[in-house]
């Protein structure tokens, strides 16, 4: 077995580059068989919902005195 891929034979790169190429193989595969089905069913709103607008802005301030020992 080599430890450094400089004096690795040619067979252990071609051993190393069909590993990468089965491992993105399966990446894509993955990920396309996990896309979303319908992607227009999660924008839509559901009409019995109750929906809660925004009130004025209101600013909220403290003050706590130094205490000087």
């Amino acid at each position: 077995m080599n430890s450094s891929l400089r004096s690795a034979d040619p067979l252990t790169h071609v051993k190393i580059v069909v590993v990468a190429l089965i491992a993105a193989i399966v990446v894509v595969l993955v990920g396309t068989s996990a896309h979303v089905m319908n992607s227009t069913e999660t924008a839509m709103i559901a009409p019995d919902r109750i929906v809660v607008k925004a009130a004025k802005p209101s600013t909220m301030t403290m003050k706590e005195a130094a205490s000087i020992r």
